[in-house]
């Protein structure tokens, strides 16, 4: 079950965005220079992009960059560029104590909704939920803090408040009764719904929505992922012929917004059969929900559906081209959405090649007694193990094992780790941010993030004892031991 917010806890939130907005304002008035850092995913993206807006309507001068995670190098060209304001969204809450050492005479703003490491220095302003008691995995993602911090700024930026609800919904935060948002970015679905800019309904949850042809949206879906079907356009195609679902009506391909409501009854009842079939009854409650839908943006487009919107965001961040992603979420309809476009293409057939290779054989997903892990062999791209563990993370055979996946990150000697969990076992105690967090610290890494969603770096010939730690340190909070130092 999700939280909720009490009044003051809120109010306290959004006290702190104002004194965010407020040193932003005054470097833009004095024309400081400011840099942006952000994260790779949906979620980081969106809020790069919002703040970028926000930032260019103030006419300030700034600079964005999108990373995995803040590092030496990060440190160092902050150190060389000497910005007179450096922004962290979606990031920096995780690194307070390497910004307070390194970067202790800088003016920093940290808008992040990752659990916090560290104590921060005096010249930081840090926008966080978890401050105030707010559940930063569920109730308000990095682009909703960006978007509350950039709605304190200029009430005219309401108009972001769809693109922190695609980055609320990246960040998979829909985790109210049937894929609702709750919490704060409900605040934000309000700002969104009474500005006339969102429209919700409950649908059937399918990438290409919108867009694509029937048999395509099944074949492409990984959330839920289908065995037989996801990846397979063919068996998509027999399947909704044996259910009398046809996938044209004269020369021009069906899309699901197009099916009858009995239609859709009858897919999704087949549907939840074919997956109970398969053992895979959690992804069945993924299948309905709901919908997000952008009125602003044009029908049969990727940007009219939120989630639709969001997948794009994450595939131009995880394939190394999220300029396209912040160009669309700041207003680019042009080139830079038609760019985006087709990274997406290349996105979806990158992940499909990857989860094809990790169903392929039975042992590269491996159980252990208290986690599940998936070793990229070099194969899988780091930037991409994210996205892997997420969708593998729904179709485990026991969802009360968290799964961790790691890759190797090409050119150095760490891997990049990436923890998930499902809902049931979090409720439990587990919190795999903590536990990312002690294990990486074990082996001179980093870790942290979410109770349900988080990450690691470790030297990659430490991955064997790392694993192990996990293991146990899992067991061991399950029990309700204290891991944390």
């Amino acid at each position: 079950m999700a939280s909720t917010s009490n009044e003051n806890q809120v109010a306290c939130f959004l006290n702190s965005a104002n004194e965010a907005a407020k040193t932003i304002l005054e470097t833009a008035k004095e024309d400081g220079f400011i840099h942006v850092f952000s994260h790779l995913d949906a979620d980081g993206v969106a809020a790069a992009g919002i703040v970028g807006k926000a930032l260019f309507r103030l006419d300030a001068r700034f600079r964005i960059r999108i990373t995995q995670w803040i590092e030496q190098k990060i440190v160092g060209e902050i150190l060389s560029d000497k910005p007179q304001l450096v922004i962290f969204t979606d990031l920096g809450s995780g690194y307070v104590d390497l910004l307070s050492q390194k970067l202790a005479d800088f003016k920093i703003v940290i808008l992040d909704h990752h659990q916090i490491i560290g104590k921060e220095s005096d010249n930081f302003v840090h926008v966080n939920p978890h401050l105030y008691g707010i559940d930063g995995a569920t109730d308000v993602s990095g682009a909703g803090v960006a978007y509350f911090v950039a709605h304190s700024l200029d009430k005219v930026n309401v108009d972001l408040a769809p693109i922190a609800v695609v980055g609320a919904l990246g960040d998979m935060q829909d985790k109210y009764d049937q894929r609702m948002l709750g919490g704060l970015n409900g605040r934000i679905l309000e700002d969104a719904r009474n500005s006339g800019l969102l429209t919700v309904e409950k649908d059937l949850i399918f990438f290409g929505r919108e867009t694509r042809p029937i048999h395509k949206t099944l074949a492409s879906t990984t959330s839920p992922f289908i065995p037989g079907i996801s990846g397979e356009e063919d068996k998509s195609l027999a399947f909704l012929a044996s259910l009398g679902i046809k996938p044209r009506e004269g020369d021009k391909w069906r899309a699901l917004r197009d099916l009858s409501e009995e239609e859709k009854k009858r897919l999704c009842s087949a549907l939840a059969d074919h997956l109970l079939s398969k053992g895979l009854r959690y992804e069945v409650s993924n299948l309905i929900g709901h919908v997000y839908i952008l009125n602003r943006e044009e029908p049969w487009t990727p940007l009219r559906d939120a989630r639709e919107f969001a997948v794009l965001l994450n595939a131009t961040g995880r394939m190394d081209k999220s300029g396209l992603g912040i160009a669309v979420c700041m207003g680019d309809r042009g080139q830079g959405l038609e760019g985006a476009k087709k990274v997406l293409e290349d996105y979806r057939r990158t992940l499909n090649k990857y989860l094809g290779w990790v169903m392929e054989k039975p042992e590269r997903v491996k159980e252990l007694e208290n986690i599940y892990v998936v070793s990229g062999e070099g194969f899988i791209d780091d930037k991409i193990i994210g996205a892997i563990s997420s969708i593998l993370s729904g179709s485990l055979p026991n969802p009360e094992k968290p799964l961790i996946a790691f890759s190797n990150v090409e050119g150095e000697d760490i891997a990049k780790i990436s923890a998930r969990a499902s809902d049931t076992v979090t409720s439990r105690g587990l919190n795999m941010g903590e536990i990312m967090q002690v294990a990486a610290e074990r082996f001179l890494g980093k870790g942290g993030g979410h109770n349900v969603a988080a990450g690691a770096q470790v030297p990659i010939e430490d991955m064997g004892n790392f694993i192990e730690i996990v293991n146990e340190l899992v067991g061991r909070q399950l029990k309700g031991e204290r891991i944390g130092s």
